[in-house]
């Protein structure tokens, strides 16, 4: 199985930037697992701008589909005293795929200290066996997961998600392509199956320096609207200790 630091190792310079394979075990139906996707742009984005302070945001547009040979462009497009802005696009042979921007800054002094995002479960005392998943195609192979107990919405998603192969990852670069791991919410609504489609994606960390225990992380995803094809999601991740770790929100196609 070709693990994501395989792939971040495997990175060469191509025309405009840096180029990485996705194997076929990263792919999500026709296009690669955006959690993949993200963390190719965020790991281009940091190689290329030198001296950057930590991640901020990630605000992500899921343009077209991504296989194969993709090719990542980034520019900085913004440097200020305390912040960097860089831009990347994804792009491969069916032309860009995904176009990110993301924002670089370092915690900065305040007096305002507030925290309303209490994790909805605990990490389990006796943790059952990680699952994973059967389909030997599917992206859910490169990821271990637990559900979450708790008294949860119709349309929440809780689950505890850590990537198999994780050593030599940068903690970051490891958040990134975790936090995308959870189906759509507006998916525990459904009663009929159909395709799904991510549109865009923003990502607030909330620490410089994200870690956990043993690679686990809390992911909680929770259908806000769902209509007329169109899905708004909350999402949330807590390390193992139930700290949170990054907000966002996604917005998704559904053709169902």
């Amino acid at each position: 199985m070709t693990t994501l630091a395989d792939i971040l190792a495997g990175a060469a310079p191509g025309d405009t930037g840096l180029r990485f394979e996705i194997p076929p075990t990263w792919m999500q139906g026709r296009t690669a697992y955006g959690g993949l996707s993200s963390a190719l742009a965020l790991h281009a984005a940091c190689t290329t701008a030198e001296d950057l302070p930590p991640l901020r945001t990630a605000q992500i547009s899921f343009v077209g589909p991504l296989a194969g040979s993709v090719e990542v462009a980034t520019r900085t497009l913004r440097r200020g005293r305390t912040a960097a802005f860089v831009g990347a696009d994804v792009v491969s042979e069916a032309g860009l795929g995904l176009g990110a921007t993301f924002v670089f800054m370092g915690d900065q002094p305040s007096h305002i200290d507030h925290v309303a995002l209490p994790a909805p479960a605990a990490f389990p005392d006796r943790p059952s066996a990680p699952r994973t998943s059967e389909r030997a195609d599917s992206f859910f192979r490169n990821f271990e997961f637990i559900d979450a107990e708790g008294d949860f919405g119709r349309a929440d998603w809780v689950r505890w998600v850590r990537l198999r192969e994780r050593d030599g990852l940068d903690p970051m670069i490891a958040v990134m392509a975790v936090a995308d791991a959870l189906p759509p919410a507006a998916l525990r609504l459904a009663t009929e199956r159909g395709p799904i489609s991510s549109m865009t994606w923003l990502v607030n960390m909330l620490t410089a320096e994200p870690r956990t225990r043993d690679g686990w992380w809390l992911l909680s995803s929770r259908a806000e609207y769902a209509r007329s094809g169109c899905s708004s999601q909350t999402m949330t991740i807590w390390n193992a200790d139930g700290v949170p770790v990054a907000s966002g929100m996604q917005s998704v196609a559904l053709f169902v």
